[in-house]
């Protein structure tokens, strides 16, 4: 029998549900929204399927009286459906818990409850990262003293199962009636991200692919919309040294990263050049899920000068920031702690963290050095 995986977001959902009459809850497909959703009882009308669409409109008046909860999924797919929303909530806008709008495209959701028009909606609930095809990967749920486990793919279904998952995003989104620009999105997003570091300039993958560097953008764009990717932007600071302005890219679940890239095994992963960059996008999804699971949620930014020193600082609960250093080594050594020092006390960070594999924990007052496991498990106490 399969082991039933939990749900940590369940909770912060239930909270949301207990203040808000609608809540979005958003991220990739396969992650696990539906399977929570459901676990909350009520009515489940899946939208992209004519019979639901049908059925809900013939029981609206019913369903839409607030003594059940109505699960909308795939929301974004029945536009016409939002101006419902309003009045049913504007008849009773003091009952809370009433619609949990779910949605695996997050523009083409937000865009219908973020208008002033539109219904009161508790946003920002994300399952954590990375996302469902992350799953079925092999390892550990969260980390691995080694490289993260997730991503790697010792023998079949892995990377197989990844590549389906991405045909399959691609099928859905034709299905879904969109345009063929949008279309074309899906189905060439992959390939162009898959040439990408973090670092790279996009006009560098776009002539490598014959595309222009507006294409790579709106491909980008896309994925960063279907929570596949994640867009770190440079921290804004009045210093006096110059700091580097183009955001980051980091593929949220290193599995389809490393099935789009041709990974084989453990040891064909860490031969790869952005074997770093991958762990580094590991570990920063690893840290915001488990804050976002906590109810703690955390803005991400990237932060480098141009002499090189940076981190990762993330502006938190009670304006306190980190500076975080990622590195895929299990030997730190005192010189990677004092860089990270120095770039912590450009931005007066509160804390410093040097994350990397090493197996023992080093604390000085607000400056750690640590490994994954160590950290996600002490969050709560450092914030």
């Amino acid at each position: 029998m399969q082991e039933m995986v939990k749900r940590t977001m369940e909770a912060v959902v239930r909270a949301r549900l207990r203040d808000y009459p609608a809540v979005a809850l958003t991220g990739p497909r396969q992650s696990g929204k539906t399977t929570l959703a459901r676990a909350l009882g009520g009515a489940y009308f899946d939208l992209e399927q004519e019979t639901d669409r049908l059925r809900l409109d013939i029981e609206w008046t019913s369903i839409s009286s607030g003594r059940i909860l109505v699960v909308l999924d795939e929301a974004q797919a029945e536009p016409a459906l939002f101006p419902r929303l309003r009045a049913a909530i504007d008849a009773a806008p003091a009952e809370a818990g009433r619609f949990l709008l779910l949605g695996s495209i997050a523009p083409s959701l937000m865009r219908q409850v973020s208008s002033p028009s539109r219904p009161p909606v508790a946003r920002g609930v994300e399952p954590p990262a990375p996302g469902g095809a992350a799953r079925h990967a092999a390892g550990p749920a969260l980390a691995d003293r080694g490289i993260p486990q997730r991503g790697h793919p010792p023998a079949p279904p892995i990377p197989r199962w990844q590549s389906d998952y991405l045909a399959l995003l691609t099928q859905r989104t034709c299905r879904s009636g969109a345009s063929r620009h949008r279309r074309g999105h899906a189905a060439a997003a992959p390939d162009v991200c898959g040439h990408a570091r973090p670092d790279l300039e996009r006009s560098q993958i776009g002539q490598s692919l014959g595309i222009s560097y507006h294409t790579v953008e709106s491909y980008m764009d896309y994925l960063e919309g279907a929570y596949l990717l994640r867009r770190l932007e440079p921290y804004q600071a009045n210093l006096k040294k110059r700091l580097t302005k183009r955001p980051r890219l980091y593929w949220r679940d290193s599995g389809l990263l490393h099935a789009i890239l041709g990974v084989t095994d453990s040891a064909d992963l860490l031969s790869r050049p952005w074997v770093g960059a991958s762990w580094e996008g590991y570990a920063i999804e690893q840290v915001l899920g488990t804050l976002r699971s906590r109810d703690m949620p955390a803005t991400p930014f990237y932060f480098r000068t141009s002499d090189q020193h940076g981190g990762r600082p993330a502006p938190r609960l009670r304006n306190r920031l980190w500076a975080v250093e990622i590195k895929l080594t299990a030997h730190p050594t005192s010189a990677d702690m004092a860089r990270i020092e120095k770039a912590a006390d450009l931005v007066k960070a509160d804390r410093r963290i040097l994350l990397t594999q090493t197996p023992q924990t080093a604390s000085s007052g607000r400056s750690i050095s640590c490994d994954l496991r160590w950290l996600l498990s002490h969050l709560e106490d450092l914030g």
